[in-house]
């Protein structure tokens, strides 16, 4: 990637004045160091995960290639761009107007603000650019070792799994190591001849020669119980893998990249609408009150609404974000809210009701910090934004074959709002069992929400999963309202009744 530019005078003031408004407003935020980027730099850098140096892989390529066409066509367009690192880099596209400069840079301002304070982000690496760097030196030289095709097709394999990991983490500790291994302890792995993994199923060995006829029970050859691995249902499936998968040093230091990574990227997706919506918030505000002259004011309003704009039958995190925001202000700013007027039901009252508390300001700052997503919707979606906002859900007209308007009741809009938000909408799976029918086979269990899971999806990760584990792979699930069970053998995909 070429070199980035320096900004010139007159950004750098601007930047002064951003940075100095932002601070009086209450904003706390790490340093943000600004960097001037072109279209193709800005896509580099996106296509990387908003990072300049990444490992090598070709889905980094691909998305390069997509973001340059959809550029290139006038579909898309990226404004901005900004790292949770300490300090804040942030990119600000050099064909930009002074007035989208001035409020990319309000907008980072509010991110890093919330980079630093909201407590999702709290356990993050913010030397994340050192780390980043670190892990393509790292696999880079693997490829030299081994061969590019050989590690490039395990990190394939490793980059299937990355969402089967513990995103409640934080608040759930399972387990007492739940970031895995230490680097002193993944040293101590590496360096043994016999690794974790190749230990732990050669107590199995025989099993699995001559498996029992039948049953699940985990007995040794003695007849005595095994210890079962894992004791209890494991949700970091990524973690189970390395500490128990018999993987070759450099796999393992691999899988623990990825997982790594995808640990770190984790707060963004759990807090995408509040962090979106925050920054939306604030450079509407830092913009409208103090860094638009007279003459950008057409200019901003055609890029803020822009922003904002949500397609029909689409999502737009920043709208929904910013307009909670604004809700959960005025609300406190006139009381309402507490027993009192959650036992109120004159609605004339309601609309008239402002005790004048002002607490608006302190209450947006602490629902900043404390909530994700989930929690965010959970807590302030209320049913009157959700009639002043006019949202619905929809579905698709069996006879027809359109999909329409299937329900504007507020308990379904809720409910299937927080579904997509709850684990990202995807299915959450668990590892149950390591030596399953005493084969040493890998045992994992669907925790069934009414949703069942995609034949074509679920084959695939089994697929992978098997590369790792390098044994036959099972998933239990309910489909079609039955109990069934997933497996592959190394060979076939089955699927069949319980």
């Amino acid at each position: 990637m070429a070199r980035v530019k320096d900004l010139s005078a007159e950004l750098q003031e601007w930047q002064r004045i951003a940075r100095m408004r932002a601070k009086d407003a209450g904003l706390d935020f790490f340093e943000v160091i600004f960097e001037m980027v072109d279209y193709n730099e800005v896509n580099e850098i996106a296509s990387l995960g908003g990072f300049p140096t990444r490992y090598p892989h070709w889905r980094f390529g691909m998305e390069y290639d997509r973001l340059s066409k959809s550029y290139a066509h006038g579909l898309s367009k990226i404004y901005e761009m900004v790292i949770n690192t300490d300090p804040c880099y942030a990119y600000l596209l050099s064909s930009n107007s002074l007035m989208e400069q001035k409020l990319v840079m309000a907008h980072v301002y509010g991110h890093s603000d919330f980079f630093k304070n909201n407590q999702y982000f709290a356990h993050t690496n913010r030397r994340m650019l050192d780390e980043m760097a670190n892990h393509a030196v790292r696999i880079r030289e693997y490829q030299e070792q081994i061969g590019v095709d050989v590690v490039e097709e395990f990190v394939d394999r490793c980059l299937s799994l990355d969402n089967l990991i513990d995103h409640n983490y934080q608040a759930i500790r399972r387990q007492r190591n739940p970031e895995g291994p230490t680097d002193v302890e993944l040293q101590k792995l590496f360096d043994d001849s016999k690794p974790q993994g190749k230990n732990y199923l050669n107590k199995f060995s025989k099993s699995i020669e001559a498996p029992p006829l039948a049953g699940p029970a985990n007995t040794n050859e003695g007849g005595l119980k095994a210890l079962r691995v894992p004791d209890s249902p494991e949700r970091d499936v990524l973690l189970f893998l390395l500490n128990h998968a018999p993987l070759e040093q450099w796999q393992r230091d691999v899988l623990s990249i990825v997982r790594l990574e995808a640990y770190y990227f984790m707060p963004q997706g759990q807090t995408k609408i509040m962090n979106e919506g925050w920054a939306s918030y604030w450079h509407a505000k830092l913009m409208t009150e103090h860094l638009l002259t007279d003459s950008e004011i057409v200019d901003f309003s055609d890029v803020h609404s822009g922003t904002l704009a949500t397609p029909p039958g689409g999502f737009n995190p920043y709208k929904i974000g910013y307009e909670l925001y604004h809700d959960i202000e005025e609300r406190w700013n006139k009381g309402q809210y507490g027993k009192e007027w959650d036992e109120c039901d004159d609605y004339v009252a309601k609309t008239r009701w402002d005790r004048k508390t002002g607490r608006g300001h302190e209450k947006i700052f602490e629902v900043r910090k404390l909530y994700n997503d989930v929690t965010f919707i959970d807590e302030f979606f209320t049913e009157d934004f959700c009639r002043r906002q006019k949202f619905f859900t929809f579905a698709k007209n069996e006879r027809s074959g359109e999909w329409e308007i299937e329900s504007r009741e507020f308990s379904k809009v809720k409910k299937q709002l927080i579904s997509k938000l709850t684990n990202f909408g995807q299915p959450i799976i668990e590892v149950t069992e390591s030596n399953y029918m005493n084969r040493g086979e890998l045992l994992l269990v669907h925790r069934h929400d009414s949703q069942d899971l995609r034949v074509d999806y679920a084959d695939l990760t089994l697929r992978n999963l098997h590369g790792v584990w390098n044994r036959p792979v099972h998933l239990q699930t309910l489909f079609e309202s039955k109990a069934t069970l997933f497996s592959f053998d190394g060979r076939e995909f089955h699927k069949r009744e319980l």
